[in-house]
């Protein structure tokens, strides 16, 4: 079944927005798009070919490197299995680490770096039938979603959330250092100067943090099956 509708999420790492995505996406067949893992394959072609070195980032070649760049993502709604594509080189095992997570920011406040990527999610969404969640999607991306929802949760505990995810990929991490980038993470996220972090004045707000994936999905299907009841 086609929704006529696009959905916008918005909010923190390691909130549950992508979790709330897919499942939306599985319940009404729809086209999901994360937007944060096409930032971090970016982010990945900006490590790999050294334009990130110790924390700074060259923007001058980064804006000559973006246009090598082709990012494409895509969503198996019946296996719940994304694939972030980095010129057509499946990097989801990659962009997860903590070096992609401690730089994302960064690339993803440049200017030239969304301008791309938002051409690219407004393109995708143009037919409707699309859930894509990220930063900026209710406020910038598609301000005329006809859902926007806005995601968030306490710090500490999306901490242990994502120290729980690496920790299954890697050993070579610390609770400290997830919890003190997701700090920084919040704190650049929230202060750039394009398009940051907000929630959107028709956003409706769902706290994660004391929710059941569940409870969560459920609250997320009745807000949206108002929307579709009142527009079918």
């Amino acid at each position: 079944m086609k929704v006529p509708i696009n959905i916008a999420i918005d909010g923190h790492s390691s909130c549950g927005k992508s979790t709330i995505a897919k499942e939306i996406a599985s319940t009404y067949e729809m086209n999901y798009v994360d937007t944060g893992a096409m930032y971090r394959a970016i982010t990945l072609s900006c490590i790999q070919h050294n334009l990130i070195m110790n924390g700074n980032v060259n923007t001058d070649l980064i804006k000559k490197h973006i246009d090598t760049i082709n990012i494409r993502f895509s969503y198996d709604i019946v296996k719940k299995t994304g694939k972030t594509f980095l010129n057509n080189i499946n990097v989801d095992d990659k962009i997860r680490n903590h070096i992609v997570s401690e730089n994302v920011s960064a690339v993803s406040k440049i200017g030239y770096v969304r301008d791309k990527l938002i051409a690219i999610q407004r393109k995708i969404a143009q037919c409707k039938n699309v859930v894509m969640d990220g930063r900026d999607i209710g406020t910038k991306v598609l301000p005329n979603a006809e859902v926007k929802l806005f995601i968030t949760a306490d710090i500490y505990e999306r901490a242990k959330r994502r120290f729980s995810e690496q920790c299954s990929k890697s050993d070579n991490i610390s609770f400290d250092k997830v919890y003190q980038n997701l700090i920084n993470r919040d704190r650049e996220d929230s202060q750039r100067k394009i398009n940051p972090l907000k929630q959107a004045t028709d956003a409706i707000l769902i706290d994660t943090t004391a929710m059941s994936k569940e409870s969560q999905k459920s609250l997320a299907l009745q807000i949206i099956n108002k929307v579709i009841e009142n527009d079918l």
